[in-house]
């Protein structure tokens, strides 16, 4: 009776954050074209959205802008959580954590207006780069902060014993450190990725008038009125973050199987 009350809790909790999803997705198969009442199943939202050239290819830059600004913030955050965590100084220490932190707590809207401002006075063209960069910087601390427990608690003797086997700096960094912190560095990519599908407010501001993503092209078709084309590509994107989550689940259980294997 003890542990019935917790998991009946939980399970209203994930109804209550579910259950407009569900809501969503099933009004997109309504052919009424409205979401008060359901008059019968149809899959012409979804046939006219992928007829909607234009919106092909803001999917397309979205997922462009996904996939480059993951990788290029994995590799920066990466860099950046190897400085924070060999830093000479406990006070360096401290101190870049702490400058990594404020960007992650800051409000979308004051980084938004903060890279709005930056690209106008630099003399960026908003667009295509100026959405690039502003993902990279709100990424970089993400992954930084994942990468930073795997690297926390990897023993300092596994470096000495690569040491004393004669390895360079860089055979430790690529041989060692790495294949090491490797379920932290695919997590903060994946984590990366999902940020950058999903922002809105930081986007909005350093979109140009030829260029736009997902994020925003909803919220502007929400402000012409209801549409079942909403529906339909709300319910696509679920659909591909949870594809996302469990490609991140296979990859992060294939890599705790060897290490498992190591520790027999």
């Amino acid at each position: 009776m003890k542990s019935f009350w917790p998991r009946a809790y939980l399970a209203f909790v994930f109804l209550i954050l579910y259950a407009p999803i569900f809501y969503l997705m099933f009004y997109s198969f309504n052919s009424g074209g409205t979401m008060s009442s359901f008059d019968g199943f149809t899959l012409d939202w979804y046939k006219e959205l992928f007829s909607d050239t234009r919106l092909l290819i803001i999917v397309l830059n979205t997922i462009v802008i996904a996939l480059l600004s993951a990788a290029i913030s994995t590799i920066i955050g990466v860099i950046g959580a190897l400085a924070i965590i060999y830093a000479r100084k406990r006070i360096y220490q401290n101190t870049l954590l702490s400058l990594n932190n404020v960007l992650i707590v800051s409000p979308d809207v004051i980084i938004g207006a903060s890279f709005l401002i930056l690209f106008t006075i630099v003399g960026i063209k908003l667009g295509f780069t100026s959405v690039l960069l502003a993902h990279i910087a709100f990424s970089v601390p993400i992954v930084v902060i994942m990468v930073l427990p795997k690297l926390q608690e990897m023993s300092s003797s596994l470096i000495d014993a690569a040491r004393d086997l004669g390895a360079s700096r860089f055979d430790v960094l690529t041989k060692v450190i790495l294949p090491y912190i490797t379920p932290g560095i695919f997590a903060g990519f994946f984590m990366a990725l999902t940020y950058s599908l999903d922002d809105f407010a930081v986007t909005f501001f350093v979109t140009g008038n030829g260029f736009t993503t997902l994020s925003v092209e909803i919220y502007s078709l929400a402000r012409r009125g209801i549409s079942l084309n909403i529906n339909a590509l709300s319910t696509l994107l679920f659909l591909f973050t949870i594809f996302l989550v469990i490609g991140y689940y296979f990859i992060q259980q294939r890599n705790e199987k060897p290490a498992a294997g190591v520790r027999k």
